[in-house]
C-alpha cells in the first residue's frame, strides 16, 4: 500500500514539474488538478475540516491521510481559482469574466469586505484604473473581530475604516509565485510593511493570515482572499518581549544572555515566549541554576528560537524545526492547538513582529545541554543505577562542574532487586564515571578511558555495536551541561587480570587451566593481545568419555589444536553478535557466533556466561568442548583426470567443428587414447 501511495505521489509531483509550476503554492494547487480531473477541466479537490468551514489544496501526504492537524477531512471537487461551470457542461471549462476588484471581491467570497469599502468611499479607487492586490479578508474574518474593534472601524469609516484597508492592499499586481518567504511589501497605509510567508507545504500567510483563495485576477489588479483582517506591525521581537507584562522574567533572561542586539535584528525567527507562569513551574533550585550560568542561560534561550518564522496558520501536521541551540522541536498541531513536542502548551500564538513571529508558550523547555546529569536521567529508563550513584555518595559528580561521562545501565539490566551500596558497589559505580565529557561518535576501536576509581576501559568498535568493556550503548547519547550520559546494556565489569589470571581464580576451570599448561599455551595467554576465549568448564571435560579425555590430555599436539580452535585472536563481547558473527581462532578454522533469544551460541551451542572480561581479551563460559571441523584430504586416484580429461575432449571437438589447425587433431587422439589408458 506504501509503494501504491509513493508511486502515486511522484506522479503527481511529475505532473506538477511538468506544468513548470514555480512555487510551493502552485505545486499543491496543482496536486489538487490532479486529484480533481476526473471531474472535468478545471476542477481542483479540496480538503475540508469536518465541522469548520477551513479548507485547504493539500499535497500528496495529506491528500492520503485525509487529515489536517489530526482532525478528520472530506474532500469536495470546485472549481479551481479562475475558473467556473457552465450548465450542462462536465467540469468547469470556463473562465471567470474579468472585472475590477471591486465587482470580483463579491465574486469570490469576499463581499463583506466590498461592502466596506463602499462604506469607506475606496470603492472608486478599485473600481478605477491601476494595479493593486489586495488582501481581502473572507466574511468570517471580519465576523470574528471583537465587536469593540468592528463598531470603532466601521462608525468612523472616513478615517480608521479606510486606513485599515488601505493596510490590506499594495500598489501593484503580486501573484503568489512573486510572494516569496520572508518578503515585505509596503502597503497602501503609510507604506507599512506586509509580511509574506510562502511555506513548503504550499500556504502562504501575510501578516500569519492565511491565503484561502489567491491569484484571482482583475482587469485593474489580483485579488487574495485571507482569513484574518491583518493590522500593521511595529515592533520586533525584543519589543515585544519589552512590553509584554507576562513576559517579565523572559524580559531579564534576554537582557542578562546578551540576545538582545539579535531580537532586535533584521533576521527572521520565531520565539517561544515562556512566560512568567512557565518560569514559575520550575524548581527554584534548577532555575537559579540555569540563570547564574551564562553558558547554560543562553543554551535555554536559544532553545526556545527557532531559526525562520513560523506561523501557526502555516501548520497542517508534525515537523521537526530546528533551534539556534541546535537541538530540533517537533512543531504540530491538534485541531484548534498549535504544540510542541506534542503538547498543545501554547497560550497565545501569532504575535507578528518585524523580524518573525512570538508564540506565548506556559511550559520552559530545558534543552539537555542545560541539564546536570540528574536531568538528563529523570523520567528515563536507567533510574535504577541513577539511585545508586546517590546511595553511593557519588551526587556532586553528576551535579557539579566536573566534565564527565556517566555509563549508565539499562534497569533490565539488573536482575531482580537492586544490589546493596557496599564499598564494592561504590568502587564499580565510580567505574561507570569516565573523567571526560564524550561523544560517542568521536569514540574509536582500542581507545583507552580512565575513570574515577582508576580502571582504563578499552573501547571496542564493531560493525553494528559500539562497546565499552562488555557494556554496549543502547541509546543516543544525552550530552548536557557538563556530563554527558551513555545508556549501556549491562553492568559494566572491568577486568582484573589477564586471561590466565582470570582463568586461574575461578574453580569452574581448573581442567582448563591444566589443559592449557599442559599443551604449552600458558605463554601465548599471559601475552598481551586481543583473545576471545570460549572457555570450557570442569563440566565440559567430564562429559567427554574418559578414554576419550585421557587421550586428549596426553597428547600436547592435539590438545593445544584443540585449545587453539577455542581461541579467537579477536576481541568479541556478546553486545556485538547479532544473527551470526564468524571468529577467526588460532587453530585456523574459524568460529560461528550467534544470538539467539538473548543467548550467546558459538557452533550452535549456548554459552552459560559471558563477557568475563580480562586485561588481553573477554572470556566466554561453555559447557562444551569444540571440535573444529573436520577437513577431508582429496585422494588421487586416476578420476583426477576427468577435468583434464573433458578439456581436452572440448579442444578436440572445437578443432574437428571448426576445420582450424587440423594437424593438431591427431595429437589430441593421441593424449585421450594415453589418457584411456
Amino acid at each position: 500500500m506504501n509503494r501504491l501511495i509513493l508511486l502515486s505521489c511522484v506522479v503527481a509531483l511529475l505532473g506538477a514539474f511538468v506544468s513548470s509550476a514555480r512555487s510551493p503554492y502552485q505545486q499543491v494547487l496543482q496536486h489538487s488538478r490532479i486529484r480533481g480531473r476526473q471531474h472535468g477541466p478545471n476542477v481542483c479537490a479540496v480538503q475540508k475540516l469536518i465541522g469548520t468551514n477551513k479548507q485547504y489544496y493539500t499535497n500528496c501526504k495529506q491528500w492520503y491521510q485525509r487529515k489536517i492537524c489530526g482532525k478528520s477531512t472530506v474532500i469536495s471537487y470546485e472549481c479551481c481559482p479562475g475558473y467556473e461551470k457552465v450548465p450542462g457542461q462536465k467540469g468547469c471549462p470556463a473562465a471567470l469574466p474579468l472585472s475590477n476588484i471591486y465587482e470580483t471581491l463579491g465574486a469570490v467570497g469576499a463581499s463583506t469586505t466590498q461592502l466596506y469599502s463602499d462604506r469607506a468611499i475606496l470603492r472608486p479607487e478599485i473600481e478605477g484604473p491601476g494595479s493593486f492586490t489586495i488582501f481581502a479578508p473572507s466574511n468570517e474574518a471580519w465576523s470574528a473581530l471583537p465587536a469593540e474593534i468592528l463598531d470603532n472601524l466601521v462608525s468612523n469609516v472616513n478615517i480608521e475604516l479606510l486606513n485599515a484597508l488601505h493596510y490590506h492592499m499594495i500598489d501593484r499586481r503580486l501573484l503568489t509565485d512573486e510572494l516569496k518567504h520572508g518578503m515585505t511589501f509596503p502597503s497602501m497605509y503609510q507604506n507599512l510593511d506586509i509580511h509574506v510567508h510562502h511555506y513548503p507545504n504550499g500556504i502562504v500567510t501575510v501578516n500569519c493570515a492565511r491565503l484561502m483563495q489567491a491569484d484571482h485576477h482583475a482587469t485593474n489588479g489580483v485579488v487574495h482572499v485571507i482569513d484574518k483582517v491583518i493590522t500593521a506591525v511595529t515592533n520586533n521581537i525584543n519589543q515585544v518581549v519589552e512590553i509584554e507584562e507576562s513576559l517579565e522574567t523572559l524580559r531579564a533572561a534576554v537582557a542578562a544572555s546578551g540576545l538582545t542586539t539579535m531580537l532586535e535584528g533584521d533576521e527572521q525567527y520565531t520565539l517561544l515566549a515562556p512566560t512568567n507562569e512557565a518560569f514559575e513551574k520550575i524548581p527554584q533550585e534548577t532555575l537559579n541554576r540555569i540563570l547564574g550560568d551564562p553558558e547554560a542561560l543562553k543554551d535555554l534561550l536559544n532553545h526556545h528560537i527557532l531559526r525562520s518564522a513560523q506561523c501557526a496558520e502555516a501548520i497542517i501536521a508534525s515537523n521537526s524545526i530546528d533551534t539556534l541551540e541546535g537541538t530540533p522541536l517537533e512543531v504540530g498541531c491538534n485541531a484548534e492547538n498549535m504544540t510542541l513536542n506534542g503538547r498543545a502548551i501554547i497560550s497565545k500564538k501569532d504575535v507578528l513582529a518585524t523580524n518573525g513571529v512570538v508564540h506565548f508558550i506556559d511550559e520552559l523547555l530545558i534543552p539537555d545541554a542545560a541539564k546536570t546529569l540528574f536531568e538528563l536521567a529523570k523520567d528515563t529508563d536507567v533510574s535504577t543505577v541513577i539511585d545508586l550513584f546517590r546511595q553511593a555518595g557519588l551526587s556532586s559528580h553528576l551535579t557539579g562542574k566536573e566534565r564527565v561521562t556517566v555509563l549508565a545501565p539499562l534497569n533490565t539490566a539488573f536482575k531482580g532487586a537492586a544490589p546493596t551500596v557496599d564499598r564494592r558497589m561504590t568502587t564499580l559505580l565510580q567505574n561507570h564515571i569516565i573523567k571526560d565529557q564524550l561523544s560517542s561518535k568521536y569514540l574509536y576501536h582500542g581507545q583507552t578511558l580512565d575513570t574515577l576509581g582508576g580502571k582504563k576501559l578499552r573501547v571496542f568498535v564493531y560493525r553494528n555495536s559500539l562497546c565499552i568493556e562488555n557494556a554496549c550503548i543502547a541509546a543516543h547519547d544525552k550530552r548536557g551541561r557538563f556530563g554527558t550520559l551513555f545508556t549501556v546494556d549491562k553492568v559494566l565489569t572491568p577486568p582484573v587480570g589477564n586471561v590466565m589470571d582470570v582463568l586461574k581464580a575461578d574453580n569452574r576451570f581448573s581442567m582448563l587451566v591444566a589443559a592449557i599448561q599442559s599443551a604449552g599455551l600458558t605463554e601465548t595467554l599471559n601475552r598481551e593481545s586481543s583473545f576471545t576465549v570460549f572457555a570450557p568448564t570442569n563440566e565440559a571435560f567430564q562429559s567427554l568419555p574418559q578414554e576419550e579425555r585421557n587421550k586428549l590430555m596426553g597428547n600436547a599436539k592435539d590438545l593445544a589444536s584443540i585449545l587453539k580452535y577455542h581461541i579467537g585472536d579477536e576481541i568479541l563481547v556478546s553486545g556485538a553478535v547479532g544473527q551470526l558473527v564468524r571468529l577467526k581462532s588460532l587453530q585456523g578454522a574459524r568460529l560461528e557466533t550467534s544470538s539467539k533469544n538473548a543467548t550467546l551460541h558459538v557452533n550452535k551451542h549456548p554459552v552459560s556466561e559471558t563477557d568475563i572480561m580480562a586485561t588481553n581479551g573477554v572470556i566466554h563460559a561453555v559447557n562444551k568442548i569444540l571440535q573444529p571441523p573436520v577437513t577431508k584430504p582429496q585422494e588421487r586416484t586416476d578420476e583426477l583426470a576427468d577435468s583434464g580429461l573433458e578439456i581436452f575432449k572440448q579442444a578436440s571437438a572445437y578443432s574437428k567443428v571448426t576445420q582450424r589447425r587440423a594437424r593438431l587433431a591427431p595429437a589430441f587422439s593421441k593424449i585421450l587414447a594415453r589418457m584411456r589408458h
